[in-house]
């Protein structure tokens, strides 16, 4: 019987060996990547059928990374692995498209189980979030962060490429646009933000978790 193939995504070396130990016996282990923009060319070149990631992530994070991916493999579940606690974290990945949200400090036998609902089609909730996400859309709490739907997907993008202090040279050149544009949404995003400087920018993407410390 084929064992269901599972791509691993975390900036931390120590985590994916962790992970790599705890699913091995159960899962075929295609991969694994510590950058958002490798996993998106390497669920294309590796073609799993779960994929379990951080949110937090070095030049796209996860879940600009799953929308991506929801565009060209829709059929690959992804699963969430987060330190991230904040019903609205889970949320917007819920929307995304995430089929499960479990979180680092959880039971090691959450992630399995997540991966199995994942697989029978089903969504996972860690059930230490389970209760608050559940009354957060009772309330309509959900949302992150009201400004950050000002911003388009390319200037999300643009805005964590800045703000892990990489050029305006080296923006375009990831994201194969002009340096002209790089700058052009710079200055259009922090008109929507109300922000003045691109010290203040870098220090809105690490408060709103665009990008990690």
């Amino acid at each position: 019987m084929t064992r269901p193939r599972v791509l691993l995504a975390d900036d931390h070396k120590i985590v994916l060996e962790g992970l790599k130990n705890l699913l091995a016996p159960e899962f075929d282990l295609v991969g694994t990547v510590e950058d958002g923009r490798v996993l998106l060319d390497d669920t294309n070149k590796l073609h799993p059928d779960v994929i379990v990631s951080d949110i937090s992530m070095p030049s796209l994070n996860g879940i600009e990374a799953l929308k991506k991916i929801k565009k060209t493999a829709p059929h690959v579940k992804v699963i969430f692995l987060t330190m991230h606690p904040d019903v609205s974290y889970a949320a917007e990945a819920f929307e995304a498209g995430a089929s499960g949200y479990v979180l680092k400090h959880s039971a090691p036998s959450e992630l399995i189980n997540a991966i199995h609902d994942a697989l029978d089609g089903k969504t996972y909730i860690t059930p230490l979030i389970a209760g608050e996400l559940l009354e957060s859309y009772k309330n309509g709490h959900h949302k992150r962060n009201d400004a950050l739907t000002k911003l388009s997907p390319r200037q999300r993008e643009v805005l964590q490429l800045l703000s892990e202090g990489k050029i305006a040279k080296e923006v375009a050149g990831i994201l194969n646009i002009s340096t002209r544009t790089v700058e052009f949404h710079k200055y259009k995003m922090m008109e929507a933000l109300g922000i003045k400087t691109s010290a203040e920018l870098v220090q809105y993407a690490v408060k709103h978790g665009i990008v990690s410390t």
